[in-house]
């Protein structure tokens, strides 16, 4: 949980609102905050499906935090001595229960000292919220289930059952703790690979009781502008951007909820992602897809674009897949050379999403977690280094992720035949490289030559692949 939150109002771009629709938005995000954790994350999410929701709603539901009113620590003993059991103040030397470091609807946050004198935080859930979740939970299956007998046709775009599935599923860890406690165990090994990011180490997990390790900084949206030179902005958030699309498209699981809240920056530089109980998982195939959904747009390749969006779909019988891919190509130059202050690079997702809908494809709901993650992770990296462009991070980690998926993918026989092929095809470029990633999920490593593009940083990519794929087949056994 989040010990403070970094919500801005999104800048979409679309017409002014009137006082009327100002105040209904408000007056539904209002609402989902007194329902509770569960309809908060909905609204959420929601607030990046045009396909759900108008512009001016949506533009409030971004601005939904999940604030809970503080209750006395009294109310959470029970809930330590069940876990930890009678003696559990025997841990700690010390225990700061006079005001939690967070409160939300799910848990309260404290900051204690164990007994070895490491300082760590201790996560209380709230007695009674998960049985209230579950509950909710139920509620919107049997809502799902009425509205795709009223709206078939809308169901056929937009699969509402399918989409809450994804949410439960990210929510589940947020309810069990020793869940949340591997999710950041794997999450921290993943962290090794880059210098300024952290994640703190699980210490103590019960289902109801997280101990944690003490991360030291200030939320993202509360770092001064003396704290940190320009120099150390710019690195922490390279490699935080680049740490998350490790988490989309290698490892394939993610932190879903990255709000500035949840990133912590440090003195030295170091940037402390918390609270890992929503989490993303997506399979390979949509994987691969939304790299190279993201690939064109940071390439300013439409084609590229729509194809990949395509894939992670399904088109319907009144799809038209022509008048989309027109779509994208006359929209993806708005995007490439603007920076994280001039443009909102997870509006420029919905954006795409809109065309498809409007067009007739039904998108996995996965999209719904990976582009709530992208929007938190861009709000976030505004508020570290607004200067920095999302499509020259995506391009800079894009060697790495490219290896990282070959390698899990293949053996080292198809890896060789993988690096020679692209070293005939590196002048191909981005669309190329998405018809790649394509047979790269499909295990089917089938090229095929187009257009010629220049770019060194696809002939370093394939060089690597090549080389890598060469020394993997004579290093001795």
């Amino acid at each position: 949980m989040s010990r403070a939150t970094g919500r801005r109002r999104p800048q979409t771009g679309g017409m002014p609102q009137t006082s009327s629709e100002q105040q209904r938005a408000r007056a539904v995000r209002e609402a989902l905050e007194q329902l509770g954790p569960l309809y908060v994350k909905i609204g959420q999410i929601l607030s990046t499906r045009p396909d759900f929701v108008p512009g001016y709603i949506r533009e409030e539901l971004a601005l939904l935090t999940d604030q809970a009113t503080v209750r006395p620590f009294a109310t959470f003993v029970p809930t330590l001595e069940a876990e930890l059991g009678a003696g559990w103040r025997d841990s700690f030397s010390s225990f700061e229960t006079g005001q939690p470091l967070g409160a939300a609807s799910l848990a309260q946050v404290y900051r204690a000292t164990r007994r070895d004198g490491t300082p760590c935080v201790v996560k209380i859930q709230r007695p009674g919220s998960q049985g209230t979740v579950l509950g909710d939970m139920a509620v919107l299956r049997r809502v799902s289930r009425i509205l795709s007998r009223l709206a078939p046709r809308f169901n056929e775009v937009v699969d509402t059952g399918a989409m809450l599935d994804v949410i439960f599923r990210a929510m589940g860890d947020e309810l069990d703790f020793t869940r949340e406690a591997a999710n950041m165990k794997d999450a921290r090994k993943a962290a090794k690979a880059f210098k300024t990011v952290r994640v703190p180490k699980a210490l103590v997990a019960t289902p109801r009781v997280l101990v944690q390790s003490f991360a030291d900084g200030q939320a993202a949206h509360r770092l001064k502008e003396d704290e940190l030179s320009r120099k150390q902005r710019k690195r922490v958030a390279k490699e935080f951007v680049a740490y998350m699309l490790r988490g989309f498209f290698v490892d394939r699981v993610f932190h879903a909820d990255p709000h500035p809240g949840n990133v912590l920056v440090g003195h030295g530089g170091k940037a402390h992602v918390i609270d890992w109980g929503m989490v993303g998982r997506i399979d390979r195939s949509t994987s691969a897809a939304m790299l190279g959904t993201m690939i064109g747009m940071a390439y300013n390749d439409g084609p590229a674009l729509a194809q990949s969006w395509i894939q992670m779909g399904t088109p319907t019988p009144w799809s038209d897949i022509g008048g989309f891919t027109a779509d994208i190509a006359r929209f993806v130059p708005h995007i490439t050379d603007a920076s994280l202050a001039e443009l909102n690079f997870g509006v420029a997702l919905t954006s795409v999403l809109t065309y498809s809908s409007s067009r007739g494809i039904q998108t996995t709901p996965n999209v719904s977690i990976v582009g709530k993650a992208v929007a938190n992770m861009e709000g976030t990296v505004r508020h570290i280094h607004p200067g920095l462009k999302l499509s020259d991070s995506i391009r800079d980690a894009l060697q790495d992720i490219l290896q990282d998926m070959v390698r899990d993918l293949v053996s080292p026989e198809q890896l060789a035949q993988y690096g020679l092929h692209a070293l005939r095809a590196l002048t191909d470029g981005p669309g190329q490289t998405t018809r790649i990633l394509n047979d790269v999920a499909d295990r089917q490593l089938t090229l095929h030559n187009h257009t010629r593009f220049h770019d060194t940083r696809f002939s370093r990519t394939a060089f690597s692949l090549a080389l890598m794929a060469l020394g993997h087949r004579h290093r001795p056994t």
